[in-house]
This record gives structure tokens, sequence and C-alpha cells, in this order.
């Protein structure tokens, strides 16, 4: 089994967004999708995603100046996958290629991530 994690700055809508694009790029391989997982707080330390991905928030208020981030908050995506090392790094390569696709010019993401 492989884990996919992937911080970020979202709210419910956006949260179901990375998940479909995750979904779509696991039906694109030979992979299979056991579970997944919205992380808040680590349980091994008490350190919250908030404090984790707190470069996630700045990141929106620097992209989208004056707008607030809403229901927004830092989490961490986490999806476990049955698949090969090789087919979980083309998952995820799809995944980071998806969330924002824009390419290298100066650009707002959707959703700011980290791929962690």
């Amino acid at each position: 089994m492989r884990i996919l994690k992937f911080g970020l700055y979202a709210d419910e809508q956006g949260l179901a967004w990375v998940r479909e694009l995750v979904d779509r790029a696991v039906g694109l391989q030979s992979a299979r999708i056991v579970g997944a997982d919205v992380v808040r707080t680590y349980a091994d330390s008490d350190l919250t995603t908030a404090e984790m991905y707190d470069f996630l928030a700045e990141q929106w208020a620097v992209e989208h100046p004056g707008r607030s981030g809403g229901e927004r908050e830092a989490v961490e995506l986490r999806v476990r996958l049955v698949c090969s090392l090789r087919t979980w790094r083309a998952v995820r390569k799809t995944v980071i290629k998806t969330l924002c696709p824009e390419g290298m010019a100066p650009h707002a993401c959707r959703v700011p991530w980290f791929a962690a």
C-alpha cells in the first residue's frame, strides 16, 4: 500500500475537486483507492495541519488580494492506494500537473497545495 499526501488550503468544494482529480488520475492507472482521510491534526504530535501548512493560507492571500479565505482551512488529504511504486509516481505526477496546470507563468491556483 502507498499513500499520496497533499497539503491543501481548501473549503469543502475545493477538497471535493481535489478528490475528483485524484480519482481520475487513479482511474488512468492500474491502481485502486482503499481509503482516504482529511487530516487536521497529527496523531503523534501536537502539531496541526493549520500550523504545518500555514504558508498555503499566505499563498491564498497573496494570489487573491482583498478576498477572504472564506471557509478554507489548511488540511492534509491522505489517499491510500494499492499499486506499484511506478504507478504511485505516475498518479502523483498527474495530480500535481492538474492541480495547477497553467505552467510556470504567474497565476493563481484554484486550491493552494503542497505535495507532502
